[in-house]
């Protein structure tokens, strides 16, 4: 991914509310499952890490990205933003920058 597509994909995250929060179990079989979902229905999604959990927020976005096949948008603090590309292309909605 290139510093462009990364900018517009962090563009277009700032509107959005985070989909899922992640708490004192951390990463679980059933997170994941969920955030694959996710990803194949929206392409773009924002997760939240809780104060309670005790994982910080880059290394549960680099296991979620490598269980996944995502890539890492962002990580700020607490908010998590991924991206994957959806496998069928009738339902991919997002266009990223040459």
């Amino acid at each position: 991914m290139t510093s462009k597509q990364r900018a517009y994909l962090k563009g277009l995250a700032m509107t959005m509310e985070p989909i899922f929060q992640i708490g004192k179990s951390s990463v679980t079989p059933e997170i994941t499952t969920a955030v694959d979902e996710a990803l194949e229905a929206r392409e773009l999604i924002k997760l939240t890490v809780l104060k309670n959990c005790l994982d910080d927020g880059r290394s549960i976005a680099e296991v979620l990205a490598e269980r996944t096949h995502s890539e890492v948008v962002q990580v700020i603090g607490k908010k998590i933003v991924l991206y994957r590309e959806a496998k069928d292309a009738k339902k991919r909605k997002i266009t990223l920058p040459k």
